[in-house]
């Protein structure tokens, strides 16, 4: 069977995948790693950034000898399936991206970090504090800055800027017309500069993973994918 990896955004989990893991094994043998820092995995003491996800995710495939991978990668997950597509064109089949936001400025990383507070996500919105704390131990608090530095680096150094033509490989760029993080034009700039691209609009869909109706997103992959 082909190899699909599944890569969760940022302070995401691989759990939320598991509403398609029963569908998605009909098809593929499934892989659903997790990006230090994230759930039982050890936050990096130097940090954390794209390129050092990039690296794990290759890491990852050269531990399970995964070759010609398919991946489908949600908000962070999917920049960093491209980036992996950019350094490594050989090993990668295609991507699906669903939410991931590319365009990124240091001021508007800046801005976005700010949100990452623990002590004002605790006061401001104490549901997702817990969530936090269920899918990534005490260790949250320490993930939010840490998260909140990945996006100045990518604001700084934005690693697909200007290389999105050589990623020749089929790619679907995906994003609901509700996600309040990523903008639809970015989402179609994008599709426009990858020469082998499809686009999808999701309906009424918001960002978070678990917001997506799983019918119209398998509809939209098994379409890209020819799955029958």
């Amino acid at each position: 069977m082909l190899n699909l990896i599944l890569l969760h955004g940022a302070l995401g989990h691989s759990d939320l995948f598991n509403p398609y893991l029963k569908t998605f094994s009909q098809y593929f043998n499934v892989h659903t790693p997790l990006f230090s820092g994230h759930g039982n995995t050890e936050l990096p003491e130097d940090g954390i950034s794209i390129e050092k996800y990039t690296s794990e995710l290759s890491d990852y495939c050269r531990e399970h000898n995964l070759t010609d991978v398919h991946i489908l990668g949600h908000s962070m997950g999917g920049y960093v399936a491209l980036c992996y597509a950019m350094k490594h064109p050989d090993n990668v089949n295609s991507v699906i991206t669903l939410g991931t936001k590319f365009e990124w400025t240091e001021e508007q990383a800046i801005k976005e970090s700010k949100m990452l507070n623990p002590d004002i996500i605790l006061e401001k919105v104490p549901q997702y504090a817990q969530l936090l704390e269920t899918q990534h131990g005490s260790k949250w608090k320490k993930l939010l800055p840490a998260i909140a530095d990945l996006m100045i680096d990518l604001g700084k150094r934005p690693p697909l800027e200007d290389h999105l033509s050589g990623i020749t490989i089929p790619v679907q760029i995906m994003v609901g017309d509700k996600d309040n993080m990523v903008a639809l034009e970015e989402s179609m700039k994008v599709y426009r500069s990858l020469p082998n691209a499809k686009l999808a609009v999701l309906p009424d869909t918001k960002h978070p993973l678990d917001k997506v109706r799983p019918d119209l997103l398998f509809g939209l992959i098994k379409d890209f994918w020819n799955l029958s």
